[in-house]
C-alpha cells in the first residue's frame, strides 16, 4: 500500500509538471540533490554602511592577464561636482557647478601602477592637477545684474582630498576606466552668500558716469582705479576715503601720466582721469542717503561729467572724498565699467533700513561766457597745427538739494553748492607757435 501510493504520488506530480511547463515526463528537470541548507548569520544592530563609491568603481582583484591591454596610452578624465550658492531675491540657492579635466598615462606607468599598487609613476602629473585646482581661493560675495535682478555670488576655495581621490583613481586605471571622481573640500570665504542672507545686503544704490571720448591713458586710468575700488567693505561707523583707498598714484603703481587740471591750464600728470572713480563713487554714496564728509567739485565743469553738481575732484593730499557709512551693516563697493558702452558705474551694497531719498534738479545760478583758450606746448606736432585737449565750459554756481527721509518720518536735508570758473579750453600747438605768447 505504501508502494503504490508512492508511485501514485510521484506520477501526478510528473503529470503535474508536464501542465505547468509544457514538458513531457522525460524532459522536466530532475533535481537528484536538495541544496544545501545555508545557515542565517546574525545581522548587526547598526545600519549598514554607505558606499562612497558605485560597485562598479571597485572591481574585484583579477588575474593579470584579465586587465585590459597596456599597449596603448590611457585618457582618463578626472571629474568633480561641487556646490556653488548663490542668493537670488533674498534666497539661498545651491546649483552645482561640474567640472573636469584629463590625465593621460603612457603604457609604462600604466604597468608600472598595476604592478607597484601606487600611483607613484604620476606623481609629478597628479601634483601639477592638484595645484591648478586648489589655485582657486575663497573670494567674499560679489553682485551682478541679471535684467532687473542683481544675483550675488562668492567663491569656495578647492583643496583636493589626496587620499580618497588617489584610491579612486588607483581603482580605475586597474580597471582600464576612463573615469574617476576627485574629492574636493571646500573653503569658506569669510563674506560668503550664507552670510549675506542672514545679513540681509541687497542693492542700496549705484552712480555712473560715461567717459567716451577718452583717451587711452584716460580709460587706463578709470581701469586702474575702480579696480582699486571693487570690492572694498566699509564698516558700520567707518568713514569711507577715497585717497586712502587708491594710495599713491604714480607709474610704480600702475598709473600712466596724463592731463589734470592745476591753476588755469593743463599740466600732464600720472593718473589722468582718476577723477572719473571718485565723482562716480560720490554719485552712489549721494544717490544712497549717506552722509558726504567731505567733497570738492572742480575747478571748472568737465564735460565727461555731464550734470553740474555731480562731480567730486581728488587730489592728495589736499583734496578727497569722504563719506561715513552710518547704517547698522557691513557695506560693499562694486565697481563695473563697460569699455564698448565707455561707462562707469559704482553700486552699493548693504541693510535697506528703510531711508529715502530725492534729489533737486540742479538750481543754475552766476552764470559767466567761456573765455579764450590757452595753449600748451606739444612736441609731436608740426609749426601751425593745433590739436583741442580741452573743451571750453561755462562759468556757473549749481545748487543740489538732497532730502534723506528715514524710516521713522525724520527728515535731513542738505545743498551742496558748486561754483565752477569759466574756462576756455586748450589746445596744443608745436613749440614756437605764436599763440603760446
Amino acid at each position: 500500500m505504501t508502494a503504490l501510493k508512492h508511485l501514485l504520488i510521484s506520477t501526478s506530480l510528473a503529470a503535474l509538471a508536464s501542465l505547468l511547463t509544457g514538458c513531457g515526463p522525460a524532459e522536466a528537470e530532475v533535481v537528484t540533490q536538495a541544496p544545501p541548507v545555508v545557515a542565517a548569520t546574525p545581522q548587526p544592530s547598526r545600519p549598514a554602511p554607505i558606499l562612497s563609491q558605485p560597485l562598479s568603481q571597485a572591481p574585484a582583484a583579477r588575474d593579470a592577464s584579465q586587465l585590459p591591454s597596456t599597449k596603448q596610452p590611457l585618457t582618463l578624465e578626472l571629474r568633480w561636482t561641487v556646490p556653488e550658492p548663490r542668493l537670488v531675491g533674498g534666497r539661498v540657492e545651491r546649483p552645482l557647478l561640474n567640472r573636469a579635466t584629463s590625465l593621460t598615462l603612457l603604457s609604462a606607468q600604466i604597468t608600472q601602477i598595476r604592478e607597484s599598487g601606487g600611483l607613484e609613476a604620476i606623481r609629478q602629473e597628479l601634483d601639477g592637477i592638484y595645484a591648478e585646482i586648489e589655485a582657486r581661493q575663497p573670494r567674499d560675495i560679489r553682485f551682478r545684474q541679471i535684467g532687473k535682478a542683481w544675483v550675488g555670488e562668492a567663491r569656495t576655495g578647492w583643496r583636493v582630498e589626496r587620499k580618497a581621490s588617489e584610491a579612486a583613481l588607483l581603482r580605475a586605471i586597474q580597471a582600464g576606466e576612463t573615469r574617476s571622481a576627485l574629492n574636493i573640500a571646500l573653503e569658506a570665504p569669510a563674506r560668503s552668500v550664507r552670510w549675506a542672507a542672514e545679513k540681509g545686503l541687497t542693492h542700496l544704490a549705484s552712480g555712473q558716469s560715461s567717459f567716451a571720448g577718452s583717451p587711452d591713458f584716460r580709460v587706463h586710468n578709470i581701469r586702474t582705479g575702480a579696480g582699486r575700488v571693487q570690492g572694498e567693505w566699509v564698516a558700520p561707523g567707518q568713514t569711507f576715503s577715497f585717497n586712502a583707498l587708491i594710495g599713491p598714484i604714480s607709474s610704480v603703481t600702475g598709473f600712466q601720466p596724463g592731463y589734470v587740471v592745476t591753476g588755469n591750464t593743463l599740466s600732464t600728470e600720472d593718473g589722468g582721469g582718476i577723477c572719473q572713480v571718485s565723482t562716480t563713487v560720490f554719485r552712489a554714496a549721494f544717490k544712497a542717503g549717506l552722509p558726504i564728509t567731505e567733497r570738492h567739485e572742480h575747478s571748472y565743469l568737465v564735460g565727461y561729467y555731464e550734470e553740474p553738481g555731480l562731480d567730486a575732484a581728488v587730489y592728495a593730499p589736499g583734496k578727497d572724498l569722504r563719506w561715513k557709512n552710518d547704517t547698522a551693516a557691513p557695506l560693499l563697493v562694486q565697481a563695473t565699467w563697460d569699455l564698448k558702452a565707455a561707462t562707469l558705474t559704482v553700486s552699493l551694497f548693504g541693510v535697506d533700513d528703510g531711508r529715502r531719498v530725492r534729489v533737486s534738479e540742479p538750481v543754475i545760478s552766476a552764470r559767466r561766457p567761456a573765455p579764450e583758450p590757452t595753449f600748451m606746448v606739444d612736441r609731436t606736432l608740426e609749426q601751425g597745427k593745433a590739436r583741442r585737449v580741452d573743451m571750453p565750459a561755462a562759468g556757473m554756481k549749481a545748487v543740489m538739494t538732497r532730502t534723506v527721509t528715514f524710516a521713522d518720518g525724520q527728515q535731513e536735508k542738505e545743498e551742496f553748492v558748486s561754483r565752477y570758473k569759466a574756462w576756455g579750453g586748450v589746445f596744443a600747438v608745436a613749440p614756437g607757435d605764436e599763440r603760446l605768447r
